[in-house]
């Protein structure tokens, strides 16, 4: 392996970990990670961190330990009940759920974007799926999001394009919420760990990886984040994380994360 995919490779396994401890202090609720290094984070969590996570095997069943991803040749996945459509909705809706997703753009107040780029409404300059779930997931239960590459495209100037989800914004709130209904944990990027504990919600650096500084992470994002006085750096993964990840992922999928 070049020193390049060395790097690359403990940055995706830096990430993993990073992310796992969003889901440290939920305690019973489903853990649902979408993409490969939420999904592995998510794992990861429920194996250490918080026991008590549930996980389903991404069809139809909650699971008694997180299920490997890839091919499973002779893995048994260990099922302990079903997880149907609608028991899905019962959770969603009772708020015992924390996701963590890739949108295409987060704004300052949290809001996210999964539908349109540019243009117009009616004509974007790029279209992809829709706001799918996004407004009644973000509106009932926790949030997180993951973003491989952090720049201004991603976390924009002003509002996003379209907004998919609910943020810390007073002007767009439901009638009857307020900005403590809101619950988006964690930005988690290939800089920095964002959260909304800043002044009046502002975006706040949580940590820094390591070698990267608040100034590039400032320089990298289109609205401005909170800098405490002392940042802690992301915690490096312990050997017993590194093995543990190994056995989620032991077809090494998770080098094609960052591109």
């Amino acid at each position: 392996m070049s020193e390049q995919d060395t790097s690359k490779q403990a940055l995706i396994d830096l990430l993993i970990c990073a992310a796992s401890d969003a889901w440290k202090n939920d305690g019973e609720v489903l853990a649902t990670g979408i993409t490969v290094i939420p999904r592995l984070a998510a794992s990861l969590a429920m194996l250490t961190t918080n026991k008590d996570l549930l996980m389903t095997d991404s069809e139809a069943w909650i699971v008694s330990e997180p299920v490997p991803v890839g091919p499973r040749g002779n893995y048994q996945v260990k099922r302990e009940t079903w997880m149907g459509f609608a028991r899905i909705f019962d959770n969603v809706w009772g708020g015992k759920r924390h996701a963590m997703i890739g949108p295409t753009q987060i704004d300052r107040f949290g809001q996210a974007n999964l539908s349109c780029v540019g243009g117009t409404y009616q004509k974007p300059k790029s279209q992809m799926l829709g706001v799918r779930g996004l407004p009644g997931n973000s509106i009932n239960h926790a949030n997180s999001f993951f973003v491989p590459n952090h720049n201004k495209k991603v976390l924009v100037e002003g509002e996003c394009d379209m907004v998919s989800s609910i943020g810390y914004n007073p002007a767009r709130l439901p009638k009857g919420y307020t900005l403590n209904d809101i619950d988006i944990r964690w930005i988690v990027t290939n800089l920095c760990v964002l959260d909304f504990n800043g002044p009046k919600k502002q975006a706040n650096i949580h940590s820094l990886h390591p070698g990267v500084t608040a100034a590039q992470v400032q320089e990298n994002t289109g609205f401005a984040v909170h800098v405490s006085a002392n940042i802690p750096t992301t915690a490096s993964p312990t050997a017993a994380q590194l093995a543990l990840i190994n056995t989620l992922d032991p077809h090494n999928t998770r080098t094609t994360a960052l591109g």
